[in-house]
């Protein structure tokens, strides 16, 4: 039960040190390599050029995702003639993969054609990991005391062609040998042993697996997304798979220590997330171990654990792994049926996003820990009666407020929504479950929405789907007013949650950018024997202390009323 859990924990951890230290270099080079650099690089940047250059860069990719998505059905590619979609299904679809949410109100195999898998999700899936990567670059030179933060461009295309892309290759290749599909053929069309005719989808799943894995995207191919055998065929994928969830955010922390020169800093921001991760881990495999509540009373035997939603290929411990990894570091996918979790298992994910700084996501995880960083010394500051230092530079108002920006505006995208829908009626007309799985699902999928994860909790009737669907063959007008009922209440979930995820992205990247330029621009301060250390183990339960404290005050009370209230019942 503990082998898979150990292992998704410790081979990214001990693959990060030699890939942190390639990314250190590769993106601390001063000058361009070679031709297509060399016309990159327009200059060094301010931060606010670099912010510009940022959303300006996104605004174009949601554009050219919207059109893709939008005209499906009258581009190349589409060898099945899937429809167009609806158009709040491709408002929140471009939405979610500009920000590397990949919440996903659609089937991949039902409703996207092959070049909507391969440019609006495929393309986005490399891309938008390396803004998040070139965010935190621009943030650590302003930590060093840049000038400047870099160039935005030229940081973009490092990221894509000298990480991503070879990494993406790798395991792209493992996958197809470990019998992942990978074809750009249409459906295959079978006969069964009875007479009849069967399609299975199938398409270039590797190559979409292999970066939603990497760039801490999420997305699945399929529908049942890393369920689904061919996305996920054996036991040996599933732990590669699982493995490459971590392996680029830990990665960050050790490029961050060697580009700050500040590797025992950089060790005990690794540990602090290391011990989060470890222990939600450890969390979610022994709640899942007890019986299923819901199972109370019936003959079944559940000695094996709640294996009610689970992929039995991979033994008990493997899908709450799976849970608490994927949802630590907002990449989103799913090998097992969340909705099915027993009670206090759903606190496990639903935490990790809260927090949403365990690791996290690719660049934009380690921001939000600095984030948080920057309030444990403002308030380690305040304790001692010294005013708050951070790598030499003093924390005052400006500083906090920007990272006070960037932290609660968070809980603000969560509860604000949740708290809406669940008082204008839209909660209750699409879930399907009642009492507190039914706010569970819910408040799950705005946190996932804010947190830029994408997974879900499921049971929420929120897929539109395409604009020609089966309601105009419903002869009966109750029938059809109910399922327009539906798609209005799913159209809401559209565009309610797209908003929530481009809010969600970008001013928790843009602030603390603000934040290290402002720092970048102080005179250092000399070292004394006040100076509050931040690379001992003392700092280390500070921040932790601070993680999981604001944490608790910002989301236990709805905790309280969702999977603790359950639990209970």
């Amino acid at each position: 039960m503990w082998l898979v859990p150990a292992l998704v924990v410790a081979l990214p951890a001990l693959l990060s040190l030699p890939l942190g230290r390639y990314m250190a270099r590769v993106f601390d080079r001063p000058h361009p390599v070679n031709r297509i650099e060399r016309w990159l690089d327009t200059g060094p940047q301010s931060w606010r050029r670099y912010a510009l250059s940022l959303l300006g860069f996104n605004a174009l990719v949601f554009a050219a995702g919207f059109a893709v998505l939008m005209f499906q059905h009258l581009l190349p590619l589409n060898p099945d003639g899937k429809p167009a979609l609806a158009p709040s299904t491709v408002f929140n679809t471009a939405c979610s993969f500009l920000t590397n949410t990949n919440l996903q109100h659609y089937a991949g195999e039902v409703h996207l054609s092959y070049l909507s898998q391969m440019t609006a999700v495929m393309w986005k899936q490399f891309v938008t990991p390396a803004v998040g990567l070139a965010a935190l670059l621009a943030v650590i030179r302003g930590l060093r005391g840049d000038p400047d933060v870099g160039n935005f461009s030229l940081d973009l295309w490092r990221a894509t062609v000298g990480l991503f892309l070879p990494l993406a290759l790798l395991v792209g290749g493992l996958l197809v040998l470990g019998g992942v599909p990978m074809t750009f053929e249409g459906a295959a069309k079978l006969t069964t042993l009875d007479g009849g005719t069967q399609e299975i989808s199938r398409g270039p799943v590797a190559a979409v697996v292999a970066i939603k894995q990497l760039g801490t995207n999420g997305g699945g191919y399929f529908g049942a997304n890393s369920a689904h055998p061919f996305e996920n065929p054996s036991a040996w994928t599933n732990v590669l798979e699982c493995c490459c969830i971590t392996l680029v955010p830990m990665a960050c922390v050790v490029m961050f220590g060697r580009m700050l020169k500040a590797g025992r800093h950089a060790c005990v921001l690794f540990a602090v997330c290391g011990l989060l991760l470890v222990a939600f881990t450890a969390a979610a495999v022994l709640l899942e171990a007890g019986p299923n509540p819901g199972l109370a009373g019936l003959p079944v035997d559940q000695s094996a654990g709640n294996l009610e939603g689970k992929e039995l290929r991979f033994g008990p411990g493997a899908a709450p792994a799976w849970v608490a990894v994927t949802t630590c570091t907002s990449n989103g996918s799913v090998n097992c049926m969340h909705d099915s979790l027993n009670p206090l298992t759903g606190v496990v994910p639903l935490t990790g996003m809260w927090l949403n700084c365990v690791f996290g996501g690719v660049g934009v995880g380690l921001i939000n820990l600095l984030v948080y960083l920057v309030v444990a010394v403002f308030l380690a500051g305040l304790m001692v009666g010294r005013t708050p230092e951070y790598l030499g530079k003093k924390v005052e108002a400006r500083e906090m407020k920007l990272a006070m920006l960037a932290l609660l505006v968070h809980p603000l995208l969560v509860l604000a929504p949740t708290g809406l829908f669940c008082q204008a009626g839209w909660a209750d007309a699409s879930k399907n479950n009642p009492g507190p799985h039914g706010f569970s699902e819910t408040l799950y999928e705005f946190t996932s929405a804010s947190a830029n994860n994408g997974s879900g909790f499921e049971g929420l009737a929120d897929t539109v789907g395409v604009v020609e669907s089966e309601d105009a063959d419903l002869k009966d007008d109750a029938k059809r007013a109910d399922r327009l009922a539906v798609r209005k209440v799913a159209t809401a979930w559209d565009i309610a949650t797209g908003l929530v995820m481009i809010v969600g992205r970008f001013v928790p990247i843009i602030a603390p950018i603000a934040l290290a330029a402002s720092l970048a621009r102080k005179r250092p301060t000399p070292f004394t024997a006040g100076t509050l250390r931040t690379d001992t183990a003392t700092f280390g339960l500070v921040l932790l202390g601070t993680v999981l404290l604001v944490g608790a005050l910002l989301f236990l009370p709805a905790a309280a009323l969702g999977p603790v209230a359950e639990h209970l019942m």
